[in-house]
């Protein structure tokens, strides 16, 4: 590139770079031209950059602030490596994306394989191209105090049948509930593969456990802890 001390100014006025008005930068985005008031594809201003062509960097990029992303945003190769990204279109990454600090937000995933070691919040997944959407999952826990069950057949005065409930916050009728008890592989007395247990949804917010003793022995359940999961499916 030559240098403008050896240049008259007549001919090497047009390699000077300017703002496409006479007052120079403001608060408002301007146009760089060269010195003949063709425009560039970069604006300027006192607060912010602006490009309308494509935006290539070779070296490292540090972006402290958010990244806004109209349509899509494209990485072939290596790492891209961003604390808060918003995509309202789709976002294709050749290798990886890793979202270190802050919140990814993006509007559409095409992937075929995807891998998380974190944490991943979802709000609705679809399962299979025609499958189901599960839009809420719920899990809870409670202390079981242990009972008694007596066999099918038995003849005396008791229950062949533990029940009782539990909260789960969040959980409303027509979500399908699994669950367990972990102390039912410890029962003495019945075997523990004859204890039926049976998880439903008694009302908002509660959920009923029902363990039926199917032996013909009658069986001592000791105190554990009751798992259950709701989930909340829609077409």
């Amino acid at each position: 590139m030559p240098t403008l001390g050896t240049q008259t100014i007549s001919s090497s006025y047009v390699q000077l770079l300017k703002t496409f008005t006479t007052g120079g930068l403001s608060g408002s985005l301007q146009v760089i031209t060269d010195g003949d008031n063709d425009a560039s594809a970069l604006s300027l201003s006192t607060s912010g950059v602006s490009s309308t062509g494509s935006f290539s960097v070779d070296g490292a990029s540090i972006l402290t602030g958010a990244v806004t992303f109209g349509s899509s945003l494209t990485a072939s190769t290596g790492t891209a490596t961003i604390g808060t990204l918003f995509a309202s279109g789709p976002a294709t990454f050749g290798t990886s994306f890793t979202a270190s600090t802050g919140t990814a937000t993006l509007g559409t995933i095409a992937s075929t394989t995807i891998n998380n070691s974190g944490l991943a919040t979802v709000g609705t997944l679809k399962v299979g191209a025609s499958g189901p959407s599960l839009t809420a999952v719920t899990f809870a826990t409670a202390a079981y105090a242990g009972a008694t069950v007596l066999d099918i057949d038995h003849a005396t005065t008791g229950s062949n049948v533990s029940t009782g409930t539990l909260a789960a916050s969040g959980v409303v009728l027509g979500d399908m509930v699994i669950g367990n008890i972990n102390s039912i592989g410890s029962t003495t007395g019945a075997t523990p593969a004859g204890l039926l247990q049976d998880f439903r949804i008694e009302s908002a917010g509660v959920l009923r456990f029902t363990i039926f003793n199917s032996t013909q022995t009658t069986g001592t359940i000791p105190a554990g802890t009751i798992f259950a999961t709701a989930l909340r499916f829609t077409a």
